[in-house]
Formats: C-alpha cells, sequence, structure tokens
C-alpha cells in the first residue's frame, strides 16, 4: 500500500471539481494506493521515469510522482475541465 499526499494546488483543484467528478475521484485515490504504476509516464522519452499521469472519469487527468523508496505517491495536479 503506497501513502497519497496532496500538493497544495492539487487540493485546491480538487476543490473545485464538480459533483460528478468525485466518485471517479474516490476512485483513483484509491487505484494511486493500491497499483500507482498503472498510469501513462508523464514524458513518453522517460518511460521509466516516476512522474506519471492517470485519466479518470470521462474528463478527469491527473499527474503524479510515485516515490517508490517511501512508498509514497505525490499528487501534483487535478484537471478536470
Amino acid at each position: 500500500m503506497y501513502r497519497l499526499d496532496l500538493d497544495s494546488l492539487a487540493e485546491e483543484q480538487i476543490n473545485a471539481v464538480p459533483q460528478e467528478a468525485l466518485g471517479p475521484l474516490a476512485e483513483l485515490f484509491t487505484l494511486l494506493e493500491t497499483a500507482p504504476w498503472s498510469g501513462q509516464p508523464f514524458n513518453p522519452a522517460n518511460p521509466r521515469g516516476n512522474m506519471l499521469t492517470h485519466a479518470f472519469g470521462e474528463l478527469g487527468l491527473a499527474t503524479y510522482l510515485v516515490l517508490e523508496e517511501h512508498r509514497e505517491v505525490y499528487l501534483l495536479r487535478i484537471e478536470w475541465p
């Protein structure tokens, strides 16, 4: 299990997502705590990098870092148009 930490900007973005995004966002949090490497590389030129993105819901995108040595996921950004 990984610990999920939120960047202050990600917290602000989470507070601004619409009601319909909350369920998919909660599912994403569970996934990040159990299988954070399931995301896509943030930089395709560095496929083994620890900065990843993961889609959620129909429109959402999360950007995060996996800090494997600490078993931690640091959520950087949440995008929801």
